[in-house]
């Protein structure tokens, strides 16, 4: 198996196991971009509620420059309490959405898997030739590559905005406050919607060959899929001689049940059945045993063996092997040939009782 190749698709089984081991299919681009665009948005619906929190503070202390205040202990207090509200008035729904959209890219790939194999602590993850095997991977090489790229396009999306808004920046000296503010954020907002646009493109690649990648390692030899295949199904030798050793006991079962019959209704080399009648315990008659061929002969011997009456009627013997079930009642078509064969064995005994 070591030198076979994987050519098979991962069966179900097998994605479950990966999955149990926390091997599961994930896109880190795609939750990133996921993350940007939300925030993007999230900001760009807080921002006037952003400038309102920060220019009220701002405000509020700079108009106390204009005039003499005494710096006291609540003095301070009171500013660390205000700042502390700006901040998280400010910031906090957008830090709260960044979180929540995090866990939901996250979760909408891996379904929320939380695995006990990752966490656990491994000695082979302190082994530094593992280390070094991973370092020089062909993912790792990838990762490497795709991180040139985004800074790359991070770099060039940056530059090329900085340089469409170099032209307006002078202007910025002869604007008030609230007009540059705006024109800055403006251009901000400008660059990360660029940026999340470029890094789309990357991520629909990063999720195209990770999903290659993770099916590609999952995939199955044929040797592994035949021994899959025999966990769940059963190795076929084990399987065979399991029936084979029920058949045996079912066997040695109904020939215990023979010296019980009444009479045993046989053809005479093909089939025999053992028939028994409790008046007082059983509605019908009841089928103890049955057989073919062989088997039948086993029924016949033993009957002969147990003086058991023995009647040959080739019809009913084979109907009743086609059409009843052993330590069944017989169906009610064969009520009547049976009951003339029970009452034929019945005079019998009794003559015998009286002899």
């Amino acid at each position: 198996m070591a030198g076979e190749d994987k050519t098979e698709k991962a069966s179900p089984k097998k994605r479950q196991d990966e999955r149990k081991k926390g091997n599961i299919f994930q896109s880190k681009d795609v939750v990133t971009v996921g993350v940007i665009a939300i925030s993007f948005v999230i900001l760009n619906f807080w921002a006037p509620y952003i400038y309102g929190y920060t220019s009220d503070m701002l405000h509020k202390y700079f108009s106390l420059m204009k005039k003499t205040y005494y710096i006291s202990d609540a003095f301070i207090v009171q500013l660390f309490k205000d700042i502390t509200y700006t901040i998280f008035a400010s910031a906090g729904l957008p830090m709260a959405a960044v979180m929540l959209a995090s866990v939901v890219f996250t979760g909408a790939q891996t379904r929320f898997l939380i695995s006990k194999e990752n966490i656990k602590f491994k000695f082979s993850k302190l082994n530094p030739l593992s280390g070094i095997k991973r370092m020089f991977s062909i993912r790792a090489i990838v990762e490497v590559l795709k991180n040139l790229i985004k800074i790359i396009i991070l770099g060039y999306v940056i530059y090329s905005s900085i340089i469409d808004s170099l032209p307006q920046v002078p202007k910025l000296v002869s604007v008030d406050l609230t007009s540059g503010i705006n024109f800055i954020t403006t251009s901000i907002m400008a660059i990360v919607k660029s940026v999340v646009i470029a890094f789309l493109a990357i991520s629909a690649f990063d999720f195209l060959y990770s999903w290659w990648e993770y099916e590609k390692n999952i995939k199955m030899t044929k040797q592994e899929v035949k021994e899959e295949y025999k966990q769940l199904e059963g190795d076929p030798q084990v399987k065979g001689k399991i029936k084979e050793r029920q058949r045996a006991v079912s066997m040695s079962r109904m020939m215990q049940q023979v010296p019980k019959a009444d009479v045993i209704i046989r053809n005479p080399t093909h089939f025999a059945v053992a028939i028994k009648y409790d008046i007082e315990k059983d509605n019908a008659p009841m089928v103890l045993a049955k057989g073919k061929d062989e088997i039948a002969m086993r029924i016949v011997k033993k009957a002969q063996e147990c003086e058991i009456n023995i009647v040959e009627n080739v019809p009913l013997a084979r109907a009743l092997y086609s059409n009843t079930d052993i330590n069944q009642e017989i169906p009610l078509e064969f009520y009547e040939p049976v009951a003339e064969i029970l009452a034929w064995v019945y005079r019998i005994k009794e003559k015998e009782k009286h002899k």
